[in-house]
């Protein structure tokens, strides 16, 4: 019988780590298309905004080559705590970052960045250290290549970080449909193309049922 203690996302004590998502290395992710990352990004993001989660924004040495934060994610949370460090590759090492996640009271810390070895692998590994769950999401971290990406998924599964992927996270916490059926099908809908013609059949045949009754 496994020993694994399944210690579940809960809204209530999470918090999102949107680590050094900038337009230059944005030009380095090679182990999603350019389409697919992007979208990743923004549904991790509009899973935060759905479930009204602490989300801090954090750039590394932004006037250099790594360039400013992505504009769209900027725009999606204008009064979100902004860390631009200047220099720090690991945002752990940056004292204004760490306070801003202590502040956020939540042990639960959902991280995604680029890139996967660096950006997101440092502060998740020195956040492990700390006691903080981590939670590392997967589609929303991109690298180089899939070997690299390999590499740092085993290094952060090893201290015991655990690997999601945006559409697992949001059901995790959404945990039941009945919650709020059209908010979860309006968020996975706007990300995934099959899924919006599921939803579209749902409200059809909702619809119908409806017509049928009156």
């Amino acid at each position: 019988m496994s020993s694994y203690p399944y210690n579940r996302l809960d809204k209530n004590d999470a918090a999102v780590l949107l680590v050094d998502h900038q337009s230059g290395l944005t030009n380095l992710v090679h182990d999603f298309s350019p389409d697919d990352f992007k979208n990743n990004v923004l549904a991790l993001a509009d899973a935060a905004k759905y479930f009204q989660l602490p989300t801090i924004l954090t750039t590394s040495f932004e006037n250099g080559p790594n360039g400013p934060l992505v504009p769209e994610i900027k725009e999606m949370f204008p009064d979100a705590p902004y860390i631009a460090r200047p220099g720090n590759i690991n945002a752990w090492d940056n004292e204004d970052f760490v306070k801003a996640v202590k502040a956020t009271g939540k042990k639960q810390l959902i991280i995604a960045g680029i890139v996967t070895e660096v950006c997101v692998a440092f502060p998740a590994l020195s956040a492990r250290e700390e006691g903080f769950e981590v939670f590392v999401v997967t589609d929303a971290s991109g690298t180089f290549n899939k070997t690299t990406r390999d590499a740092a998924w085993m290094r952060m599964q090893a201290a015991g970080c655990q690997l999601m992927t945006w559409f697992g996270l949001a059901c995790e916490l959404h945990r039941d449909w009945r919650n709020d059926v059209e908010g979860l099908g309006t968020l996975f809908s706007n990300h995934l193309p099959n899924y919006r013609c599921l939803f579209t059949s749902y409200n059809a045949t909702q619809a119908a049922v409806a017509a049928a009754t009156k």
